[in-house]
């Protein structure tokens, strides 16, 4: 009569070593698309923002003339409401007012959206109508070291908003905090207070340009006049 033997020490290692290997390269792949789904995710919430920002516009009109519109300014205090000196902007960069704009609060890694918007077209007194020009607008490029007047990307950008992407740096939680700041110098452009953002494919931290992975939207003077005041509306007559 046979006796059954048992797994060896030896054995056993190499059976935990081979689950090992196995399960590491089913978690690589996994983590990759849990990533893609919240960078989807972060897409959308940046086109929903970017609809619910055109909305507002279309349903606030200004005191004088009437007939112009405006824009919500940013929120510099965190709350999700908008911050006004007067009519005016408190200041022209901060975060989404998503209180105001009833969007969501975060993007998909838990970080406020920062919004940038022209000043102008943000002023409740005066608003804006399809006559309206402004000699500094928002630009939008593929590097920090781009020219303003001649972007890459997108010109005459009345508002921008960013995401700060899986990484999160230079970003506010939705706790309030400030995250660490970025080493890339594009991911620093957006969060400086200047005209300049970037939107391009993302890099690794040993990239010659530097780690980045914000992601973007952003509506042009055209974009917004198209669909704010098209030809035949109040403020476009």
């Amino acid at each position: 009569m046979r006796t059954a033997r048992g797994f060896t020490l030896i054995e056993m290692a190499i059976v935990l070593i081979i689950v090992t290997i196995l399960i590491g390269g089913l978690a690589v792949p996994l983590t990759a698309q849990i990533q893609a789904r919240r960078v989807a995710e972060t897409n959308r919430t940046l086109e929903d923002a970017r609809t619910a920002l055109l909305g507002y516009a279309m349903t606030h009109y200004a005191s004088s003339p009437a007939t112009n519109h405006y824009l919500p300014c940013p929120d510099t205090t965190g709350d999700g409401r908008e911050d006004r000196v007067g009519t005016s902007c408190a200041a022209q960069h901060g975060l989404l007012p998503w209180v105001d704009l009833g969007t969501a609060p975060q993007d998909a890694w838990g970080n406020r959206l920062r919004y940038a918007v022209i000043s102008a077209f943000a002023d409740t007194s005066s608003g804006f109508s399809a006559s309206t020009v402004f000699p500094d607008m928002l630009a939008v490029c593929t590097t920090h070291t781009c020219d303003k007047t001649n972007p890459d990307v997108a010109k005459d950008v009345v508002f921008v908003l960013v995401s700060h992407g899986p990484n999160g740096w230079g970003a506010r939680n939705v706790n309030g905090n400030t995250l660490a700041a970025p080493s890339g110098l594009d991911e620093t452009e957006n969060l400086n207070t200047n005209l300049i953002y970037i939107s391009r494919s993302p890099t690794k931290p040993d990239s010659a340009s530097g780690e980045f992975d914000d992601l973007a939207a952003w509506a042009s003077r055209s974009y917004l006049i198209a669909r704010v005041c098209p030809t035949g509306s109040d403020c476009n007559p």
